[in-house]
């Protein structure tokens, strides 16, 4: 199966037969809060189509490329302690098993499916609709400002409490990060700056590209090139409909690994990144990513059983990585981090059992569902510790 193929990690790669649902897209109906939709419907397209009818989502990450059913497969989030993942709003799911069957499953129908099916890889069997937990649409009123790094890590409680929704992207090599804040307010308070998605496209991905080949060009220059992004960090403000504010347009390529860690260790975690780039003098210039998700009870959920902080770290495409990713993996393990299963990891089977309580529970209904392994290829072979 393959939905937008937005994971860094080969879950979709074969030799053998590609299945794509692009074509079964759209909203089937919205009925007491919960939406029915076809399985490839592309979060953007699911955003425009829900207002329409006066729904949104109560969370999305800052990416809508992907299909419903990839995001919810791979545990994709945005960010709030209030929200879990997206896996968490799906009320129920339609699977066409290896054996051709069709099964609905939800809390009250076979249950334990449904929790290895909320966050499954793809392994189980073809999603084919989604039962999407839905709001009525509303506003968000979005803050960009500049803050220091050890100012935030110390006021990381207040301001996870006080937002709705609340991430920071620290710049190696500073002391600075970009804070962005979204909150619910009236419908549209003031007038939008239309030289934001401008500054969005030309700035935020135009120039930091250009920069971003300087630093793959000449790698002793990303200390300069990652102060002079700190610099620049947008202190705007906008308010929209909540689709279109949770996501970010990211044209400038890179690759990405991202943990979840317990909340309360996110402050430790960033300041020993922060030693680790400076002790092994890494050359990297993107920002560091750090974000809130409600614990949820979904088997594979990389935020099983704790309220959880993710932070990500990218290295622009082309320029190595390899060091830089190992060495926060490590930083990532010793405080019980689990892997964003769409993001760059070195994880198998032996590691991923003692860090998942329901691994092994995943893996038995996996089994039952596709006893033949007509939905694994040779990276979920190894994840899963098979043949």
């Amino acid at each position: 199966m393959v939905g937008s193929g937005h994971s860094f990690t080969p879950l979709f790669r074969t030799d053998s037969v590609l299945l794509s649902l692009d074509r079964l897209r759209g909203l089937i109906g919205v009925e007491n809060g919960v939406a029915h939709l076809w399985a490839g419907t592309k979060l953007k397209e699911l955003g425009k189509t829900l207002l329409e009818k006066g729904w949104a989502q109560e969370s999305l990450g800052d990416i809508n490329a992907q299909s419903i059913a990839g995001a919810i497969s791979t545990g994709t989030h945005g960010t709030g302690i209030q929200f879990g993942n997206l896996s968490s709003q799906v009320k129920g799911l339609t699977l066409v098993t290896a054996a051709g069957n069709i099964i609905d499953c939800s809390v009250a129908e076979h249950p334990e499916l449904f929790k290895a099916a909320q966050v499954s890889l793809g392994s189980l069997g073809i999603i084919v609709q989604v039962r999407l937990r839905v709001v009525p649409a509303f506003q968000l009123h979005y803050r960009s400002c500049r803050l220091p790094l050890d100012e935030t890590l110390k006021r990381l409680n207040e301001l996870k409490r006080d937002h709705r929704h609340f991430e920071f992207f620290w710049f190696p090599h500073t002391n600075k990060v970009q804070a962005k804040f979204l909150n619910k307010t009236d419908p549209i308070p003031a007038k939008n700056r239309r030289w934001i998605p401008f500054y969005k496209l030309a700035v935020e991905n135009g120039v930091f590209r250009c920069l971003s080949e300087g630093a793959r060009l000449f790698p002793r220059l990303s200390a300069t090139v990652s102060k002079l992004s700190a610099q620049r960090v947008p202190v705007n403000e906008e308010t929209g409909y909540s689709h279109c504010l949770f996501t970010t347009p990211r044209l400038v390529r890179f690759h990405e690994m991202e943990y979840s860690i317990p909340a309360e260790q996110l402050a430790s975690v960033v300041e020993e990144i922060q030693s680790c780039i400076h002790k092994h003098r890494i050359n990297v210039h993107f920002p560091v990513e750090c974000r809130y998700v409600k614990g949820d009870d979904i088997w594979l959920s990389p935020a099983y059983g704790r309220d959880s902080a993710f932070v990500a770290v990218h290295m622009y495409k082309g320029m190595p990585y390899r060091e830089y990713f190992d060495a926060v993996e490590e930083i990532f393990l010793r405080y019980g981090g689990r892997p964003h299963w769409g993001k760059m990891h070195s994880l198998t089977a032996d590691r991923l059992r003692e860090i998942y309580p329901k691994w092994n529970d995943f893996l038995k209904i996996r089994s039952g569902m596709d006893p033949q392994g007509l939905f694994l290829n040779p990276y979920l072979n190894q994840l899963f510790g098979m043949k």
